[in-house]
């Protein structure tokens, strides 16, 4: 794609000093294009660009901001061939699985489209005689969406679609690796007034943490690790912004002795290792009823063992590389440290045949694992799945509730009260039973403990992006007696 520019008041720009950063194809290692490299300065003129905007924008009526919604999402249809291509060649993603990240993509600008022109704040019972009570919902002003890497389109959709409808300008920041996809999907929000949307590409370190800093910047919506994420958090204290975080998961999935053990090895396999493992709600740490768990690792592996890994591109492929040699690098040495802690390496684990170039990894499965080692500690963000025996349902949900985190969990079971106990008892913002990584454009979605903070999707993922005002009327003027000063006091 060559040199791509940033994207403000609907013109490419460069960077301060022209400075570049390269996009790599995880794939092929090679250098597909350049975009800027972007300053201080250059966020600055997108926050200055964004906030002249706002005030016009808020006041767009709700029907007129729905058919600008729809449209963006028309559009983003029109081109969705190419988007796919653009985030299968920076991303390694399979190609089928971005054709189906666009159609998300879309429908959730539809969703917000539909509940921004419907939403309704609320009339308050007065508390004396002519006088009216009631509550507006007032957008924040700027947001920044700072976007990962694994779903480049879908989560930047899931803040840039509730933002507008809310009434805010937003200024993206796409993940150092993957800008050219929303780079290329900026020409659909041309359909926009200039400066309601801006995206600015960079660093984390440089053009991120100057969007977090900047005193007009009224809002981040963040998702990514949750060390980034507390990092966020102590810089937007210094001005008190707004803060909607998701961040890092390592969820649980439980197998219980009564499940169809062929259902479940082909679910927890999905759950694992959909885009090399690389999505936040991917099942982690897997908690096997020890009665059945020699048949279902059995059925695991073998499960496992069928994915093809291989060019993204092609049809056949079913898994990709990850997304960089660093993390290559860290994954590898978590299924080390994983032997190293009495783990059995099962399957996987090792450079497919074949692929000389490229950041891929066999799908591991490590069996044995202890609870409270590292794998059941920290987040693995690549195809490992850490499975842990245990005597009983019981226990299971014991283990799965014992973590800092609390993102996603699953269960696979035919009895109603393993689901209701594990619902119960289990934090985690989404929970699912015997249908993993489903979502709803209407259900929200978020994290628990040091998993996040607020929502995203459904009616929760609009009010995140504004705040409620109380208006007070007193619809007759008189003279009242308000205590002061006191010497009128009515007593």
């Amino acid at each position: 794609m060559n040199e791509v520019g940033m994207w403000m008041n609907h013109r490419s720009r460069e960077a301060t000093g022209g400075a570049t950063m390269p996009v790599e194809n995880p794939a092929t290692e090679e250098i597909i294009g350049t975009v800027p490299r972007a300053q201080a300065a250059d966020v600055a003129a997108a926050v200055q660009l964004a906030r002249a905007a706002q005030p016009a924008w808020r006041r767009v009526p709700g029907l007129e901001k729905a058919r600008l919604l729809h449209e963006i999402a028309a559009r983003i249809r029109a081109m969705h061939r190419e988007l796919a291509e653009i985030m299968t060649l920076e991303g390694g993603k399979p190609m089928i699985e971005n054709l189906d990240e666009i159609e998300w993509v879309t429908a959730c600008f539809d969703y917000y489209a539909e509940i921004g022109r419907n939403s309704r704040g609320s009339t308050i019972p007065p508390s004396f005689e002519h006088q009216v009570n009631f509550t507006v919902k007032e957008p924040f002003g700027v947001v920044a969406a700072i976007v990962p890497f694994n779903y480049p389109l879908l989560l930047m959709a899931w803040k840039v679609a509730p933002a507008l409808a809310a009434g805010n300008t937003v200024i993206v920041k796409p993940a150092d690796q993957t800008p050219l996809s929303t780079l290329r999907l900026a020409t659909a929000f041309e359909a926009l007034p200039p400066g309601v949307i801006g995206i600015v590409t960079g660093t984390g370190d440089e053009a991120g943490e100057a969007l977090v800093r900047h005193p007009h910047v009224d809002m981040i919506a963040f998702t990514g690790s949750t060390r980034v994420g507390k990092h966020i958090m102590r810089l937007a204290a210094d001005t008190l912004k707004k803060v909607n975080l998701e961040t890092s998961g390592i969820d649980p999935f439980i197998v219980c002795e009564d499940a169809d053990l062929d259902v479940a090895a082909r679910g927890a396999v999905w759950a694992r290792y959909l885009n090399a493992g690389q999505v936040c709600t991917s099942a982690k740490r897997f908690y096997v009823v020890e009665a059945i768990a020699d048949a279902f690792v059995e059925r695991f592996v073998a499960r496992a063992g069928e994915i093809v890994v291989g060019d993204p591109r092609r049809p056949e492929t079913d898994m990709g590389p990850v997304i960089s040699r660093e993390a290559l690098g860290r994954v590898t040495s978590a299924i080390e440290r994983a032997r190293s802690e009495g783990a059995h390496l099962a399957a996987g684990g090792g450079r497919p045949a074949g692929l000389e170039r490229g950041h891929f990894l066999e799908p591991a499965v490590l069996d044995h694992v202890r609870h409270g080692s590292a794998a059941t500690r920290e987040e693995v963000f690549g195809p490992v799945a850490a499975i842990v025996r245990v005597r009983d349902v019981a226990e299971a949900i014991a283990l799965a509730n014992d973590s800092d985190y609390g993102l996603g969990a699953n269960i696979y079971t035919n009895n109603l009260r393993y689901v209701m106990q594990a619902m119960e008892e289990v934090k985690a913002g989404t929970f699912w039973v015997n249908d993993p990584l489903t979502d709803n454009e209407a259900g929200p979605f978020g994290g628990m403990r040091q998993s996040g903070i607020g929502r995203e999707l459904g009616v929760e993922g609009l009010e995140a992006f504004r705040e409620p005002k109380h208006v007070h009327i007193d619809y007759i003027q008189e003279r009242k007696s308000y205590w002061f000063p006191y010497a009128d006091r009515p007593w």
